[in-house]
């Protein structure tokens, strides 16, 4: 028996058909907790569910989850997949939910051995990455407000927006919040920034005058709102990003609990220029891959961090590769960029991927590919990498080809 689940928002077209490509049942469930326990049920009347797959077109959300939590393995079909083998079915390529759960179980029963089983994620693995991607996700929202109160600054108060280095700093949010307007700084003398910087306990370094001269060579604002008005911008626009710093420091901290707790993290600690956070990212977006892949060369792939070749006729072409996790990939190139400026082999791939004329992107991903061979081996061997040993194998191997050469 197969099943073709075509999901949607507010109801679900299941699909059960037999090894002939018969249809056996089908039917529409509403997205309820109801509906889910009678497609369940339902389900259960065709045969255990572990011997009965399931075939949809996502990888991830409450339906899958639940479906995994029923014991059936489930089967993701690449939307874009799914599509160009629709001429199967006919030319016209019809459309329809009850039907495309039919084409996608009878998809499964003819192809399922070419297509990917998902496996439920590590739980630890699975709360990390959870922690990992809500952090970035606020970070981007940081950076979006940050840039929006910029954008406020720049019109109405431009010299608030030059004193600090930072605007998303503690200190020029006081500032901004104390001094939301002009007006409010206009007797704004260096003596006075001293004392206020003081109970501020700023520990920068520029002296209060050269501070107050970047607010007195701004241009002055145009703006035709009132000063209330933009009092009232400028503390709104502060007030969301102190939020969105402290929701950040907040899953900063679980981050760190959940790491050291994590049976992995002690494997991959010490590779080089691996912060805490993008340790955090390595194994909540690696790890599921790990979990699943049998080769360094296919983590590589699932990666991201090697092309694709395109061979037909006479006509070779070697091209980037989009499909792919772009979160792992993500991850996985940030620390690589990194780990070049603290260890001489990664320089080492580095410089020679320039050399032969790959643009930084690509030398990029060409020493991520390196370092993932090395993360595979420790995640297979259970051992903790070790810097001094990595350098020492990597000295002999230079002096062994030295000596040949010679």
């Amino acid at each position: 028996m197969f099943v073709g689940w075509d999901w949607g928002n507010t109801t679900h077209a299941v699909a059960v058909i037999d090894g002939q490509g018969q249809t056996v049942d089908r039917w529409l469930c509403p997205h309820s907790e109801d509906g889910l326990r009678a497609t369940f049920a339902r389900l259960a009347g065709h045969g255990a569910p572990a011997e009965l797959p399931v075939a949809i077109e996502t990888t991830r959300g409450l339906v899958v989850d639940r479906i995994l939590a029923a014991g059936h393995p489930v089967v993701a079909v690449h939307p874009n997949a799914f599509n160009a083998v629709r001429p199967r079915w006919g030319a016209a390529r019809a459309k329809d939910d009850p039907g495309d759960a039919f084409k996608l179980a009878d998809y499964l029963r003819t192809d399922g051995r070419r297509l990917r089983t998902l496996r439920p994620t590590e739980q630890v693995t699975l709360e990390l990455q959870a922690l990992v991607r809500a952090r970035e996700d606020q970070v981007t929202a940081r950076v979006t407000a940050t840039n929006q109160l910029a954008a406020l600054l720049a019109e109405h108060w431009p010299g608030a927006g030059m004193v600090f280095a930072r605007l998303d700093s503690d200190i020029a949010l006081a500032f901004c919040d104390r001094f939301p307007a002009p007006a409010t700084a206009r007797r704004l003398a260096p003596a006075r920034m001293r004392d206020w910087l003081a109970r501020q306990h700023y520990s920068g370094r520029n002296d209060p005058t050269v501070l107050v001269a970047k607010l007195r060579d701004a241009p002055a604002p145009a703006s035709r709102l009132g000063e209330e008005t933009i009092t009232a911008l400028v503390r709104a626009q502060v007030a969301v990003i102190r939020a969105l710093k402290t929701a950040i420091d907040e899953l900063e901290a679980q981050i760190d609990t959940a790491l050291a707790a994590h049976p992995w993290a002690a494997l991959i600690k010490d590779l080089p220029r691996v912060g805490t956070v993008n340790l955090a990212q390595l194994i909540g977006e690696i790890g599921p891959l790990l979990e699943h892949t049998a080769s360094a060369d296919q983590l590589a792939a699932e990666a991201g961090v090697v092309p694709v070749t395109r061979a037909s006729g006479k006509s070779r072409a070697v091209v980037f590769r989009y499909a792919t996790n772009r979160r792992a990939r993500q991850a996985l190139v940030r620390w690589a960029d990194n780990s070049r400026h603290a260890s001489p082999w990664a320089r080492n791939i580095y410089d020679t991927a320039r050399e032969q004329g790959k643009r930084h992107p690509h030398a990029v991903r060409i020493l991520a590919r390196s370092w993932l061979r090395i993360i595979y081996a420790c995640w297979r061997d259970g051992t903790c990498y070790d810097p001094a040993a990595h350098e020492r194998r990597r000295t002999e191997k230079t002096d062994h080809i030295t000596a040949l050469a010679a």
